[in-house]
């Protein structure tokens, strides 16, 4: 299949969710993590369609995966699709699912939309990264309320106390969470031994800085936080 070569921008990405029609319940979720997932694909991830395969790559795990029109425009936007493919989502010829398919759609590294799945399995790449002493970027993408999964708490402690430095969780925050935590998302994780910054899910500025201020020996927690959408 041949890739447009007009390289679409952050502008354009609106556009490109709008050929995504159909799923009205998850929309607003997708909506969330929209200015998240172009930080980190624009200027964060050292992965490409030409680096496919690479070993040393960077990994990008959206354990948030209900609702992926926004993972999925930015895969296009950056090359790992044709945008003609976007308005067919969904249907029974499609490869793009209402969640997304590793083996079906390029640039995704895990299956995901069953929720609490994305972090585990991060820290596994992590440690597996590490082994091979490859100072590879692990970046999991979260929801608030899927925190309250418990395979997420075993996950949070375990990172920490093996030192995860190349691991980032960024937990898209809405404010939907059922329990929630005293003190907030943040303290959840620096309580377990990782850096925590809590920022604007829609300042791409403050994102970025988040992303690369350094945390030597600690696994990073980024808390970005949206309006209340009505999703999780």
């Amino acid at each position: 299949m041949t890739v447009t070569t007009n390289t679409p921008g952050y502008a354009d990405l609106p556009r490109l969710i709008s050929l995504m029609t159909g799923d009205d319940k998850h929309h607003a979720a997708a909506e969330s993590t929209v200015d998240v997932l172009w930080v980190l694909f624009d200027r964060i991830l050292r992965i490409s369609p030409q680096a496919a395969r690479d070993p040393a790559r960077d990994r990008f795990l959206l354990s948030k995966g209900h609702g992926p029109m926004a993972y999925y425009a930015i895969l296009a936007a950056k090359g790992w699709l044709d945008e003609e493919e976007l308005a067919g989502w969904s249907s029974a010829r499609s490869r793009l699912g209402h969640h997304p398919d590793r083996i079906r759609v390029p640039g995704v590294e895990i299956s995901s939309g069953s929720l609490g799945h994305g972090l585990p399995i991060a820290v596994g790449t992590a440690l597996g990264l590490r082994a091979r002493r490859f100072r590879s970027r692990v970046v999991t993408l979260v929801g608030d309320a899927e925190l309250d999964e418990g395979s997420n708490s075993e996950a949070i402690v375990v990172a920490a106390r093996l030192g995860l430095d190349r691991l980032t969780t960024v937990v898209v925050d809405n404010q939907s969470s059922t329990h929630g935590w005293p003190g907030g998302i943040a303290r959840r994780f620096e309580t377990e031994g990782w850096a925590a910054r809590t920022v604007s899910g829609r300042d791409h500025e403050a994102l970025y800085e988040a992303f690369t201020r350094p945390h030597p020996g600690q696994p990073l927690a980024v808390v970005a936080v949206v309006e209340p959408k009505g999703a999780h």
